[in-house]
């Protein structure tokens, strides 16, 4: 599924659900020496998910992110945060197993934390770790367990997903953070990880770039240039993106009204909310409260 979320020259794809029952928001991936989709070679595109797979043969197969090339190599784990600029160069038949989820997936089960675990926050923009025997065997083997568990109906399926899911990313930011234990942030990057620090802890009462420009005794010019030079994106859609987010979670998970919720994040007009919400997800916040909670039942 093809959507324009922010550069409407180059695609943001979403996750395509397995069948009509299934999650736009949790997906599992198998590649048993198939060839990824020769359709995308050498077109720039963004996802609006999380990607964490584990390449057993990947054939050398190279790609871009971010403008940086990397290349499968075989018994390596990879991964991906929403908004990066992919570009896949060479294809090759590839072996690996790997799920897509969205940051909403973590939030409706209460785990937005998990945003902060090194592995996702990627503050050395690395794609890729090296894996021992012993790291292969307990990822294939959480791997497999995700696996059984996303073929299973009823009300303690997601919760089973994201209790091995957080297993998997927590294993996986120790392995990072031991890998790159010795390697310095730039400047730059560390700054941007402020200001993503800031967001998430004050979204709910400061929507300006300017207030955290000031946060962070740095100019709004400076932090804007920064911030789209090291992510990509300009800062407001980090200041959006964490707005609605929140947003979601409450209209997923409380029986909060529309007017609360709105006044919780920081808007004293509900019929703004109404709009800025709409305009960020293409829903009301009403249609999307009524479309989750018909997914979830």
């Amino acid at each position: 599924m093809q959507t324009h979320l922010s550069n409407p020259e180059i695609p943001v794809y979403s996750l395509e659900p397995n069948d009509s029952e299934g999650s736009r928001h949790f997906k599992m991936y198998h590649f048993n020496g198939q060839r990824p989709n020769l359709g995308d070679l050498l077109i720039p595109h963004r996802k609006d998910h999380y990607l964490v797979f584990f390449v057993r043969k990947g054939g050398q197969a190279r790609q871009w992110i971010d403008m940086k090339p990397y290349v499968l190599q075989d018994n390596t784990l990879h991964f991906l945060a929403p908004g990066q600029l992919i570009v896949k160069e060479e294809s090759a038949e590839i072996t690996s197993v790997g799920l897509g989820f969205t940051p909403e997936f973590l939030s409706m089960h209460h785990h937005a934390s998990l945003a902060d675990l090194p592995l996702l926050r990627n503050p050395h923009d690395a794609h890729a770790l090296a894996m021992n025997e012993e790291a292969i065997a307990f990822t294939e083997d959480l791997f497999a367990k995700i696996a059984a568990e996303d073929q299973h109906a009823g009300e303690w399926r997601h919760r089973m997903l994201i209790a091995y899911l957080s297993v998997l990313l927590t294993y996986l930011s120790r392995l990072y953070s031991e890998q790159h234990r010795a390697t310095a942030i730039s400047p730059e990057r560390t700054l941007l990880k402020n200001f993503q620090s800031k967001v998430n802890e004050f979204f709910q009462e400061w929507h300006e770039v300017s207030d955290y420009a000031a946060m962070l005794h740095i100019s709004a010019g400076h932090l804007s240039e920064v911030v789209k030079r090291q992510s990509g994106k300009p800062a407001i859609k980090h200041v959006h993106e964490r707005i609605t987010l929140e947003a979601r979670r409450l209209l997923f998970h409380s029986d909060y009204s529309l007017k609360e919720i709105a006044f919780s994040l920081g808007f004293s007009d509900p019929s703004y909310f109404n709009r800025f919400f709409k305009r960020e997800t293409g829903q009301t916040p009403s249609d999307y409260r009524i479309a989750t909670r018909k997914m979830y039942q």
